[in-house]
């Protein structure tokens, strides 16, 4: 990896029977590889069994939980910018999320979120704007571009292909290009003054 190139983490924030999220994750993956300049890493929330109760102030996570926590934690550290795919559940974002995001607190600072969200007539923009409230408490940054699918089962075929991907793959390219100027601008302005918070 070049010393331009940036670390993204796209994190699947679904956990759900039947979700829709892996299409809409598989799709912006490869947009973000296609992109350039992105070493993509996918964080699959699935795959993660987070208890949703914390531990003490002070006290470590038992060993189950240290287990889980190694699956997620390094993903997150290394990352130099986050893009979360999520759907919207009762006017909100999935618990998945919540507590993923909950677990942590520095790997989370003074780095960039973009989302990619989906849903039915609102096109999980309602998530987003909780989610971007959250992140601003954990010091990140959320950038202004956002991609929407609205009843995005119609919108991919069979194959979890667009029927018509000219503007989303354009929706995507402004989202990324945010992404990398400020995963960039961030990382070179830690370099020179560490953040602390």
């Amino acid at each position: 990896m070049s010393a331009s190139t940036l670390r993204l983490a796209i994190i699947v924030g679904s956990n759900r029977g039947g979700r829709f999220a892996p299409v809409v994750a598989r799709w912006i993956t490869e947009q973000a590889r296609q992109h350039g300049g992105l070493e993509v890493d996918v964080i699959d929330l699935a795959d993660i069994a987070l208890p949703t109760s914390l531990p003490a102030y002070g006290q470590g996570p038992d060993p189950d939980t240290a287990a889980e926590l190694a699956k997620l934690t390094p993903g997150l550290a290394a990352a130099d910018a986050f893009l979360v795919v999520t759907p919207e559940y009762n006017h909100s974002y999935p618990a998945s999320l919540k507590n993923a995001i909950d677990w942590h607190h520095a790997e989370w600072q003074a780095k960039p979120v973009g989302f990619v969200s989906y849903g039915g007539v609102s096109g999980g923009l309602r998530a987003v704007e909780h989610l971007r409230g959250v992140f601003a408490e954990v010091h990140s940054v959320t950038v202004r571009e956002t991609v929407s699918f609205t009843m995005a089962g119609e919108l991919f075929d069979g194959e979890g292909e667009l029927r018509d991907p000219e503007l989303p793959n354009a929706a995507a390219k402004r989202l990324l290009d945010q992404l990398v100027w400020w995963g960039r601008a961030l990382r070179n302005a830690k370099e020179e003054f560490p953040y602390g918070a």
